[in-house]
């Protein structure tokens, strides 16, 4: 169990410094965030002032390894350049150089000066309600069709489902959100009353209080599960294929137990192991790919904040959304993992 958890750590830590190394190459190509926040008729001297404000003048791999410094739960800092922001214990107070056992800090927002960790976490909210809400859609349409595609196999109706679940997994999100949105949000607006764009939380007419828009979620939620829905229902139609041949099924139906006993009782529990996986896969995934989703339908959360600041040239929003990304993208296969060897205690051997 020790070495596990120490072979996940090492990683996670490896993740996180080659996403920090990627993102620090790639963003040197964008327009330095100097030219947005002082505008392009200000003078070389200001420019030069916010380049050296905001360490900009340092060369690439000073950067990146000041950045690792921060995000690490362990650091060393000058005692006249510690971060103001920082929230852990500093071990080594009186010394010129500190050691500090802290949080991850992802420095401030370019823009806003806002802590880019509050940042992320007031959006994390509404990008974790659409990616669960987008499962719980893949899950209610595709299981039960993959389960009836299987009971049917190799007739019409099998051939249809996987037809249109072949379809679903080859339509990109981005597309089906635009698709969607136009749709069903533009074209049929007056029939269905939903629209293009939204949050979870609007302001109200005065701007003064927030109130909770669950008319907001239908669409997006749709539009991003429809390649999960296409998964799921080609791995439950195979898996339960697969198991109905079984033996033990066979003796069932021999015994003369009912037919839905049989499928639902005896069938469908074995099945579960890799939809399971599926689904925990797909959550993980489903937060990680709503990035272009959120912004087409300005549903508040990560993708949106994270592309928005791409747009200004906001490196540590940019940065922070990248890593919390991936660090819960991680988490999230790390439990499915657990859970799978809990649903099938075969795999602990």
């Amino acid at each position: 169990m020790f070495k596990n958890l120490l072979s996940r750590i090492i990683q996670l830590l490896s993740v996180v410094v080659g996403l920090v190394l990627l993102v620090f190459i790639l963003f040197q190509a964008l327009p330095g965030p100097e030219q947005i926040l002082s505008g392009q008729r200000t003078d070389n001297s200001t420019r030069e002032a916010i380049v050296e404000e905001l360490g900009l003048d340092e060369p690439v791999y000073v950067q990146a390894l000041g950045y690792l410094n921060d995000v690490s739960v362990i650091s060393i800092y000058a005692e006249s350049k510690t971060p103001k922001g920082i929230k852990g214990l500093c071990l080594t107070p009186s010394n010129n150089y500190q050691l500090w056992v802290k949080l991850p800090y992802m420095r401030k927002s370019f823009q806003t000066q806002q802590q880019v960790s509050a940042i992320l976490w007031g959006a994390f909210g509404g990008t974790a309600v659409l990616a669960l809400a987008a499962l719980i859609v893949a899950g209610i349409i595709g299981i039960p069709l993959g389960v009836l595609a299987a009971l049917k196999a190799n007739s019409k109706l099998d051939y249809t489902i996987v037809g249109f679940s072949t379809l679903g997994i080859s339509i990109p999100s981005f597309f089906s959100a635009m698709l969607f949105s136009w749709i069903f949000g533009f074209v049929l607006h007056d029939f269905t009353g939903l629209s293009m764009t939204g949050s979870l939380y609007e302001l109200d007419a005065l701007g003064e209080n927030y109130s909770l828009r669950l008319d907001h979620l239908i669409l997006p939620a749709v539009a991003l599960g429809i390649r999960p829905v296409a998964v799921f229902i080609q791995l439950t139609r195979n898996t339960m294929v697969e198991i109905l041949n079984q033996d033990y099924i066979q003796l069932a139906k021999a015994k003369g137990l009912n037919e839905s006993v049989v499928i639902w009782r005896h069938a469908f529990p074995n099945a579960l192991n890799p939809i399971i996986t599926s689904i925990g896969g797909w959550f993980s995934s489903l937060l990680a790919g709503s990035f272009f989703t959120e912004y087409i339908f300005q549903w508040k959360g990560l993708g949106k904040v994270t592309i928005e600041a791409l747009q200004q040239s906001d490196f540590p929003i940019v940065m922070g959304g990248v890593l919390f990304t991936a660090c819960v993208f991680f988490i999230i296969h790390s439990l499915t993992e657990l859970m799978y060897v809990w649903i099938d205690p075969r795999l602990k051997h």
